[in-house]
């Protein structure tokens, strides 16, 4: 089963300064860029722009988990610098087009980083990290510098008086004990008559076969250039290429110290052309400097959708961290020219002003970034929504799970790509929404439609109404998450014109009930032939051993309990009424923190049994507004806000998983929630500053309120909505977007009253209890 677990298994000082953009703002805190890359949460310091296909930055290690993204703090060694990165995955892939600055001896290994002196790897000191560029001290005296473009990586290296060299490691990537067979089965590089360095891969790691292009200009030429093959055998003196599946170039420099060595590298996952190109368009002028000023800009103007007062200085850091962390990804997919890998491995080309996106990490992102660039960078969100449309029809899987520079992975259950779709067209984002419904279409009812892991059962889940346990891994999840995007479904096929289907997909909507046992009040297995797992223990994550897997997808049986989103009073009503499924949720954030053996780290930051560091369970300290209990809503929300994130490198508790985790923050700091993205509202919780100020188009700003806000009032009372009295526990998102000023009356004690009333509860299923 292939879910985010890694198919794997120094201090250096840290310095991070403002931009210098946001000297004339002093309120707004800069990010910081370390945060996030201790612990697990996987993400790296390194340069790139807002959504940028070039992620330039440091790699520590490629066979830990610990190190998806290439990058861990606190490792003691440096191997490189290479040009694309996830943020936050628990499964790495990536880390093309290795450069290595140093000196000394060749070495075309790395070496083990328990003995960096063993290979090419470098202590480094005087590390600094802020937007768009990057800066280290390696033990050989290089100074590395790294800034980007859009779709080019510039790298600074200030070399020591003397010889020097710098290492093109194209063999570098992600390793896992599990892997078998060639990694990489196709590379070359070429060095061309005007200088240029060009290379490709083939690498089949996490997402298999994608392929990698890169061209390479120096500002100053080598005094000679050494090629090497598998098993590192060097070319004949005075080749200018080598074809193999693990090559490198070696560019030495008599003196590398004479002047500083500027690199500049456009990435392709088209073709040699298409790096080329891109190199041409977008670092043909300018110097380092020049890059990276426009790239502090760039970051300015896009980290100032929001802006935070009071508070404290951390948790300024930790929103302006999190926000960073909710743009970079997904990422640039397509050329200057608009072409594009599509997920049936052709290469296509977008249309004039639209552009193509890899890295959707949708059964995470869907919760909460998608819906937080619906507010804050709505352009950007039709952007992404016109390529979802596009790369649905493309896919021979229909919607997109988890596609990675041209691969669908299918990695985890379900197929969201579904509800950022019916989400956007609730929220009035033109886009032809039903150019993607015959795609969809076949995902749900064309059950001989080629499947991946993340979609098996789908048969058995339409005849039975539940995936059963003794049929497939995961299926009370998989149920579960199957019958949310039916209920996304079912409203891209309104907007089709498919009525009948939008009907049978509604009804299917409801199968959640099917495998939560009423009679114990918990999600639990159920069998072909309708029989429960008697042997139940919701701490448990499976009722067998493996190679059988699991049960839940990242979860156990308290988790999933409450993964329902969309018929939320269909639960409460499934559950027992309002104050037991109030006793529930106490019960699962009371429980004892204890977990199987067999549970996976993702399954992190528990208070009881809720997992925060996990993505199932992030709506469920929202579901007390449902039953009139808002008032423990905001104190669980205040809570997981300043416990589960720190401003530190193990800053937050979980994976990131593309921005996620960040998202939650960013948007549970604010004040609000989204329980159910496709309803197109937000819950109320409990606002962490005393005002936030969120841009809006055509001018319009949104302002957050809460005066008074401190550490000890956690508790709203009142709520006022541009001056009039808000008895609501929710505002709908079309409201929100028309700007005006959301004014929150803190307290250290609650107010029972306020949104106890049914009437002003949050709406589920489309329904209110008015």
């Amino acid at each position: 089963m292939l879910t985010r677990r890694a198919l794997l298994a120094t201090t250096a000082t840290v310095a991070v300064t403002p931009l210098p953009s946001f000297a004339a703002t002093p309120r707004r805190a800069a990010p910081n860029l370390f945060v996030g890359t201790g612990g697990d949460g996987h993400t790296y310091p390194g340069a790139t722009l807002p959504f940028g296909m070039v992620q330039l930055s440091p790699d520590t290690d490629v066979a830990r988990w610990d190190t998806c993204s290439g990058y861990h703090h606190g490792d003691g060694s440096i191997m490189g610098f290479s040009h694309t990165h996830l943020s936050g995955t628990g499964i790495g892939d990536m880390l093309d087009v290795l450069v290595v600055p140093t000196r000394g001896p060749l070495q075309l290994q790395p070496g083990p980083i328990d003995n960096p002196d063993a290979g090419y790897r470098q202590r480094y000191s005087d590390e600094h990290a802020e937007p768009g560029y990057y800066r280290v001290t390696l033990e050989s005296g290089v100074r590395a510098e790294l800034t980007v473009t859009e779709r080019t990586g510039w790298h600074r290296y200030t070399f020591p008086k003397g010889a020097g060299h710098i290492l093109i490691d194209m063999a570098h990537m992600i390793l896992d004990k599990w892997d078998s067979g060639p990694l990489i089965d196709d590379g070359s590089l070429t060095l061309h008559a005007d200088g240029t360095l060009t290379g490709s891969r083939r690498v089949h790691r996490w997402a298999k076969g994608r392929r990698i292009h890169f061209a390479m200009q120096l500002s100053r030429k080598p005094d000679r250039v050494a090629f090497y093959g598998d098993d590192d055998a060097e070319q004949p003196k005075g080749a200018t290429s080598v074809a193999a599946k693990r090559v490198k170039a070696v560019l030495f420099f008599d003196d590398a110290g004479a002047a500083p060595i500027v690199i500049r590298c456009g990435i392709s996952a088209v073709d040699v052309a298409g790096a080329r190109a891109n190199l041409q368009a977008e670092a043909a002028r300018g110097d380092f400097d020049t890059i990276r000023r426009a790239a502090a800009r760039r970051w300015a103007g896009t980290l100032g959708a929001v802006s935070v007062e009071g508070g404290t200085a951390d948790q300024r850091t930790i929103m302006a961290s999190a926000l960073y962390h909710t743009m970079v990804a997904p990422t640039l997919f397509s050329d200057v020219d608009g072409r594009y890998v599509g997920l049936d491995r052709q290469v296509h080309t977008v249309p004039t002003g639209q552009r193509a996106y890899s890295t959707y990490s949708l059964w995470d992102t869907y919760r909460a970034l998608h819906p937080l660039l619906t507010i804050v960078a709505p352009d950007r969100a039709k952007s992404l929504v016109d390529d979802l449309i596009r790369q649905t029809q493309q896919s021979p899987y229909g919607p997109l799970v988890w596609p990675l520079q041209g691969v669908e992975t299918g990695t985890m259950m379900g197929w969201h790509g579904v509800s950022v779709l019916a989400e956007a067209h609730a929220k009035g984002i033109p886009a032809d929404y039903a150019a993607a419904w015959p795609a969809i279409a076949k995902r749900s009812f064309d059950f001989s439609a080629p499947d991946l892991d993340n979609s098996k059962g789908r048969d058995l889940y339409d005849a039975k109404g539940y995936v059963p346990a003794d049929k497939w891994f995961e299926s009370v999840s998989r149920t579960q998450e199957y019958a949310y995007d039916d209920w996304a479904s079912s409203k891209l096929a309104r907007v089709a014109g498919a009525e009948a289907e939008a009907e049978r997909l509604l009804k299917r909507s409801g199968n959640w009930r099917n495998v939560i046992d009423a009679s114990i009040g918990f999600a639990r297995p159920r069998f072909a032939d309708g029989s429960w797992w008697k042997d139940y223990d919701p701490i448990q994550l499976g009722h067998m051993p493996k190679p059988w897997w699991r049960d839940y997808t990242e979860a156990n049986g308290w988790q999933a309990t409450f993964l329902n989103q969309h018929d939320v009073y269909g639960l409460i009503a499934h559950i027992g009424g309002d104050a037991k499924f109030e006793a529930k949720l106490d019960a699962l954030f009371t429980a004892p923190s204890t977990l199987p053996k067999n549970a996976p780290p993702d399954i992190s930051g528990l208070v009881g049994q809720y997992a925060h560091g996990n993505e199932p369970d992030q709506h469920v300290a929202y579901l007390y507004a449902f039953v009139g209990a808002p008032w423990k809503t905001q104190k669980m929300v205040r809570r997981l806000l300043t416990e589960m994130y720190k401003n530190d490198p193990d800053g937050v508790i979980g994976n990131d998983d593309c921005g996620q985790m960040s998202a939650w923050f960013v948007m549970s700091s604010l004040g609000f929630y989204p329980v159910d993205p496709v309803e197109a509202l937000y819950v109320f919780g409990s606002p962490l500053f005393e005002r936030a100020t969120l841009a809006l188009p055509g001018g319009k700003k949104l302002i957050v309120e809460a005066p008074g806000n401190t550490a000890i009032t956690p508790y709203v009372t009142a709520v006022t909505w541009n001056g009039r009295p808000w008895t609501k526990s929710w505002i709908a998102h079309a409201d929100l977007v028309k700007g005006g000023t959301l004014r929150f009356t803190m307290s250290a004690t609650p107010n029972p009253a306020f949104g106890r009333a049914p009437a002003d509860r949050p709406p589920s299923f489309g329904r209110t209890l008015a």
